[in-house]
């Protein structure tokens, strides 16, 4: 069966790309349902599908990325708007599917599959209510512990006895839980010393552990640096771009000004970080640190 998949996948390797894009996207829209619900403490499970004046969507209008498109953003059922985020999740979602299956083997893709997924989730719950549930912070940690233990890939232990690199995978997910959260631990308080406010929440902190579980401390830190700068250019990006968006071109200069000190939610920064160190720089990161610790010791 293994040699019938492989030889499929060496013929027609579009193949199994288009069937994970698609499986991904039929992941975003149950991640969709996760967002909105958890927060409201309702169940993902029942009931099922339904538009905001209450009456069930119905299957061909739950088409993942196309129904949006096809009903041109609005419901079938009365004609009300929602949001473009919807099909944007799904979108998201597939395309991360894609390239964790294209940079990585089968197991470990399906491990950052999985991750990818949880950080969807935190990242778009904390930009819209500014609190990480714990199942998306703690949650995230154990399960990075179990799955590290389960896919040894996932810190790149592959030497052929399962037994040693579940034990050396573990070890690596702890030092990441540790050091992770303790970094930004202590670099939270030290800005509230100085700044005499509140500067990190403790989801954040919780987060970035659930991180280090799955990439490791170098992957947490990169996270919590990588995301700061991703995070600054959005920022920048939406105020540049914010005065074009308005219908009424006014200057509007008390608004711009309530921009400075304004509260923004850093679990998408994180989470942004996270996928950037995961899918595109994790050799480049961890050589990175390698090298620092050789010249230190």
């Amino acid at each position: 069966m293994l040699e019938n998949l492989q030889t499929v996948n060496q013929e027609f390797p579009w193949f199994f790309q288009i069937t994970i894009f698609i499986f991904g996207s039929i992941v975003g829209s149950f991640l969709n349902v996760c967002i909105y619900r958890i927060p409201a403490k309702k169940s993902v499970v029942y009931p099922g599908s339904t538009c905001g004046c209450g009456k069930a969507i119905a299957p061909y209008d739950n088409i993942p990325i196309l129904s949006w498109f096809i009903l041109r953003g609005k419901a079938r059922c009365c004609g009300q708007s929602y949001s473009i985020r919807y099909p944007l999740v799904e979108a998201l979602t597939g395309i991360l599917f894609l390239l964790a299956w294209l940079e990585y083997p089968p197991l470990k893709a399906g491990a950052i599959m999985f991750f990818a997924s949880l950080l969807i989730c935190a990242a778009f719950i904390d930009f819209d209510t500014m609190e990480i549930p714990d199942r998306f912070s703690l949650g995230t940690a154990f399960l990075g512990f179990c799955v590290s233990i389960g896919v040894p890939q996932l810190h790149g232990y592959a030497s052929g006895s399962f037994a040693d690199d579940a034990i050396h995978s573990a070890i690596t997910s702890i030092l990441g839980i540790l050091i992770g959260s303790g970094f930004i631990l202590w670099l939270g308080l030290t800005a509230e010393a100085i700044l005499r406010k509140d500067a990190m929440g403790f989801g954040d902190v919780k987060l970035l552990g659930g991180i280090g579980a799955f990439i490791g401390w170098q992957g947490a830190i990169f996270s919590l640096f990588g995301g700061a700068v991703i995070g600054t250019i959005g920022l920048l990006t939406w105020v540049l771009v914010k005065p074009f968006l308005k219908q009424n071109k006014t200057d509007e200069p008390e608004e711009t000004q309530s921009l400075v000190g304004q509260r923004t939610p850093f679990g998408p920064m994180l989470a942004s970080g996270a996928l950037v160190h995961t899918l595109f720089l994790e050799k480049e990161v961890n050589d990175y640190f390698q090298l620092v610790i050789d010249l230190m010791w």
